[in-house]
């Protein structure tokens, strides 16, 4: 038996399954497309997404802009009836342009973590693009709720809750991520699935409520939904080994090689905790600052003359296959790969019930 589907307002998906964004350049057409063909919500990251593209050096912002509209259009070609959207951080510099980039190339739904998307509504007004946020307390989703509820009369679609087992940045201190009990962390979602509902409530809406953070097996999927009450989770690490998924095959080795150990928290470059496999370019970095050459117009929030190194530069060297010498973000199941999977594998067994 199969998991019901998952309904974001007038969209159908056949499985509450999104993959979650992951930049740069991990999750791009052929992932997303992929995952949404299966039945599943596939979703692009548009960080740094045109860094491939001619004239990124020169002009990142607007390669990456143009960028988005190609990548939305290489996923529809794959699934042609799939849903598909993006993952957009606050924190992106010129994030308005991104989110109306991604709103006119047709985006069915954008997903917005890494700070709180205050305008979200705004910009996709007009476009039948829905929105969801991403929250990791029952403090940032009642600060969401009410700032869209008393400025825009309107609530998400869906809220994804990304919890501290999840890679890439981390919405915790590091204090917290070394303190925080499973237990406490299940209680904090279901605090969050009730304010959820208590707006859904208001408005005579449905809020679906989906969990993130350390979806690996069917078992946490059997937890998520049917212990906890979420309508559906976000899985990214899991999608990482897929023959799909758009990362080089060295990035991938990476997993399946990753020891329990290996996984570790790192700090960011932009202040924030994150997940990372340990390599050389990690102890490299520990050991002393690695200037950036060029900035790369990433963050918002970054002065490159401070930063310990360019994390755009990191991350780009991540998806160019130069393992050693890159960022690799990961969630904390990472180390359980044990083998290159076909997407239709990794949705089959998630969405078993």
């Amino acid at each position: 038996m199969k998991r019901k589907p998952l309904k974001i307002g007038d969209l159908t998906a056949k499985f509450p399954l999104i993959q979650g964004g992951m930049g740069v350049g991990i999750s791009l057409s052929r992932l997303a497309g992929a995952v949404a063909a299966e039945g599943g919500v596939g979703i692009i990251s548009t960080a740094q997404i045109g860094f491939r593209e001619p004239g990124f050096d020169e002009n990142p912002i607007e390669t990456n802009l143009a960028a988005i509209g190609k990548e939305i259009r290489k996923a529809r070609e794959i699934a042609p009836k799939g849903i598909i959207g993006c993952n957009i951080m606050v924190a992106t510099r010129r994030y308005e342009d991104y989110v109306r980039a991604a709103a006119k190339a047709g985006a069915d739904l954008i997903i917005s973590g890494a700070g709180l998307p205050a305008k979200l509504p705004e910009l996709v007004r007009g476009f039948g693009t829905r929105i969801a946020p991403v929250v990791s307390s029952l403090k940032s989703v009642s600060v969401i709720l009410k700032l869209w509820d008393r400025h825009y009369q309107t609530v998400p679609d869906l809220v994804v809750v990304e919890g501290p087992e999840a890679g890439g940045h981390l919405g915790f201190s590091e204090e917290t991520l070394e303190t925080l009990t499973p237990a406490a962390y299940d209680e904090e979602i279901r605090k969050i699935s009730a304010r959820v509902k208590e707006y859904g409530d208001r408005y005579g809406r449905k809020i679906p409520v989906i969990v993130a953070g350390g979806v690996y097996s069917r078992q946490d999927v059997a937890h998520c939904m049917d212990e906890l009450g979420a309508d559906g989770v976000q899985a990214a690490t899991r999608f990482v080994t897929t023959e799909e998924c758009d990362a080089p095959e060295s990035y991938k080795q990476a997993y399946i090689d990753a020891k329990k150990e290996d996984i570790v928290i790192i700090k960011s470059p932009v202040g924030m905790p994150g997940r990372a496999i340990r390599n050389r370019f990690l102890e490299e970095a520990k050991a002393g600052r690695k200037p950036p050459v060029k900035c790369h117009q990433c963050l918002e929030k970054c002065s490159p003359k401070e930063i310990p190194y360019c994390i755009t530069d990191a991350l780009v060297n991540a998806a160019k296959g130069k393992i050693e010498d890159a960022l690799l973000f990961c969630g904390s199941n990472a180390y359980r790969a044990e083998r290159i999977e076909t997407v239709h594998e990794v949705v089959e067994d998630l969405m078993t019930v």
